[in-house]
């Protein structure tokens, strides 16, 4: 499994844009981008789901038990 600072920073650099590029597109802060990309836990979901949307994801709940045993930690 992805980690989403990985997945969102990774999805950036392919489309070719700035942190700040990509914040006006997604119309959140810059800030926001930001603290995804630094892997910070104090996130607001819907502005994460803004930015995911973006790529056409958003976060869902995943069941822990249909996980291979390695990306449980």
């Amino acid at each position: 499994m992805e980690i989403l600072s990985d997945f969102v920073k990774a999805r950036r650099k392919e489309v070719n844009l700035t942190q700040e590029e990509f914040a006006e597109r997604a119309g959140v802060a810059l800030t926001v981008i930001r603290k995804i990309e630094q892997g910070k836990t104090n996130l607001n979901l819907d502005k994460a789901n803004q930015v995911l949307k973006m790529f056409g994801h958003v976060l869902a709940p995943v069941n822990l038990k249909t996980l291979p045993e390695d990306e449980t930690s």
